[in-house]
């Protein structure tokens, strides 16, 4: 039960950081934005969001995943509720920073429930089940936004994200304590765990490949309307496909992993094989922007959050396999804030790029970083910066 509430949290999650990319054309219009404009209110989000995974993460290891969750997805529940008040560029980014604050703890926390509540034969496929619910808040997010939109405008939208929100804190905080596991004293500090080699080149592995599902998440919306002039309702009809890949993929690909476990692997050499199948399968992404039909764009982008999903899923329960479950919320934050911050600093550039040149350059560039980080987190084994890791790629 715990974990299929997480599930739901981290589709909310999705659900709500969503509603401003699908409604962006409209939004951008009434504000009369341009896309270097639109980037310094998604940089406002990434901003809070990526100092959040920190944060978030620690609090999460230090007040439990009860206490956590509750505290994280209140506050953004009411930051997305405040959207509907806004009145220009302003409000909107002020609005976006406050919800990056509350969700930037939700995958931390949730990853930390799922590694301390379930042995290493079902780990991954925990994981996937609770991380998985962020695809299924995005294949939701096209149509729903859509339709509810349609109903009560783009500010009715926003109200109604965040009433759903607070109905799940009152499900969450229903849930029996007894249900819930003591928690294990945090013993090592974020700085110790920095000073450690193999957490600096996973950190690096994350902030190369995070940028490419930003860029999915926050502007493919915005190519689906200006360069294949699709209208909302359109969007809406499509944009859902790849992200339900995505859920299928995340969970799919923990039970993968597991699976290899049950049959006498080592976790991290179960873990590791994944990633590197999934990561060569990422190339096929840039040729969605060559293609000249609609649909098979939207094929192609299925291919990339197919392996996302496999990936995701196993970077994951891999730092769970090879860190302390205690600390497993702080790890998996640091990396959420090392992701985060090539999501800003790519958020700013693709702004640029696309009011300038088109883009083009930039499905060409997410076809190459999931390989170049799969060869990040080798260099990291192959220096033996933690023997565990060190010990899977030898094997």
């Amino acid at each position: 039960m715990l974990c299929w509430l997480l599930f739901a949290a981290t589709a909310l999650s999705f659900l709500d950081r969503q509603v401003l990319s699908i409604l962006a054309p409209v939004i951008t219009r009434e504000f009369r934005l341009t896309n270097e404009a639109y980037s310094h209110i998604v940089f406002a989000f990434q901003a809070s969001y990526t100092v959040m995974f920190t944060v978030g993460g620690r609090l999460a290891d230090i007040l439990g995943t009860r206490a956590g969750m509750a505290l994280f997805l209140g506050i953004w529940s009411l930051s997305s509720a405040a959207h509907a008040l806004t009145r220009g560029s302003g409000g909107l980014a002020a609005a976006r920073f406050f919800l990056g604050l509350g969700e930037g703890g939700c995958f931390p926390a949730a990853t930390k429930g799922a590694a301390e509540w379930f042995p290493s034969d079902r780990r991954a496929l925990a994981i996937g089940i609770a991380t998985g619910g962020s695809a299924l808040g995005a294949v939701l997010a096209p149509p729903f936004t859509a339709f509810v939109a349609a109903k009560a405008g783009w500010r009715g939208t926003f109200a109604t994200t965040g009433f759903l929100g607070l109905l799940w804190l009152i499900l969450w905080l229903a849930v029996p304590k007894a249900d819930v596991k003591e928690k294990a004293p945090v013993t090592t500090s974020i700085l110790q765990w920095l000073r450690n080699p193999a957490v600096r080149w996973i950190l690096l592995a994350r902030f190369l490949f995070d940028p490419v599902f930003y860029f999915y998440m926050f502007w493919v919306p915005q190519y689906l309307s200006r360069e294949r002039h699709m209208s909302i309702e359109q969007i809406g009809a499509r944009l859902w496909i790849p992200f339900l890949v995505l859920g299928f993929s995340q969970i799919l690909g923990g039970r993968v992993s597991d699976a290899l476990v049950e049959r006498g692997w080592q976790p991290v050499n179960a873990r590791c094989l994944v990633l590197g199948a999934a990561a060569f399968l990422t190339p096929a992404s840039w040729l969605a922007a060559l293609t000249s039909h609609p649909d098979a764009a939207i094929a192609l982008m299925s291919l990339l959050m197919l392996a996302h999903g496999f990936w995701i899923t196993n970077f994951l329960g891999l730092l769970s396999d090879i860190f302390p479950k205690e600390s497993i919320g702080a790890i998996s934050g640091l990396t959420g804030t090392a992701g985060g911050i090539g999501g800003m600093l790519s958020t700013l550039l693709i702004g640029i790029v696309v009011d300038r040149f088109s883009f083009l350059p930039v499905f060409a560039a997410s076809g190459v970083l999931y390989p170049a980080a799969f060869g990040i987190l080798l260099l990291a084994t192959a220096r033996k910066a933690h023997s565990k890791c060190a010990e899977s790629i030898r094997a």
